[in-house]
C-alpha cells in the first residue's frame, strides 16, 4: 500500500534528522559554540535536510518550488509553536515533568507534520 510506504519513509526521514540534530548540536557545543548558537545551525541544518528528504524521497515532489517551501517553512513554524505550547504551557498547568511535555511534543509533532505536509505542503506541489 502506497500510504505505509509513505509513512516508513517519512518515519525515516524523522529519524535520520533527529539524529543530525542531535549529533550537530552535541558537535558544534564542543567545538566550543555557545548553546544558542549551536541549536539554531544544528536546527538549521536538520531543516535543510529535512525538506530535501521529505520533498525528494517521502512524498517524491521536485525541490525547488518556492510555494512548496514557504508552506514547508509555516508548518515548520506550527510545530515549533505547538512544541513551545506543550512545553511552555499545558505541561506546567497540567503538572508534567518536563521530560513529560518532550515525550508528548515527540508524539504529537511527526503526527501533525505528516498531515499537514500530506494535506498541504506537498498536496498542491508538482
Amino acid at each position: 500500500m502506497r500510504d505505509w510506504g509513505q509513512i516508513l519513509r517519512f518515519s525515516a526521514v524523522g529519524a535520520v534528522v533527529a539524529g543530525l540534530y542531535v549529533l550537530g548540536f552535541t558537535a558544534l557545543l564542543t567545538a566550543g559554540l555557545a548553546q544558542a548558537a549551536a541549536n539554531a545551525l544544528a536546527f538549521a541544518a536538520a531543516v535543510a535536510v529535512q525538506y530535501v528528504l521529505q520533498s525528494w524521497w517521502t512524498f517524491r515532489r521536485p525541490l525547488g518550488l518556492p510555494d512548496q517551501m514557504a508552506r514547508f517553512a509555516c508548518a515548520i513554524a506550527a510545530g515549533f509553536a505547538v512544541s513551545a505550547l506543550i512545553t511552555g504551557a499545558i505541561g506546567p498547568a497540567a503538572g508534567w515533568a518536563d521530560w513529560m511535555s518532550a515525550t508528548a511534543v515527540t508524539v504529537i509533532l511527526p503526527v501533525q507534520n505528516f498531515i499537514i505536509f500530506r494535506l498541504w505542503v506537498y498536496a498542491a506541489a508538482g
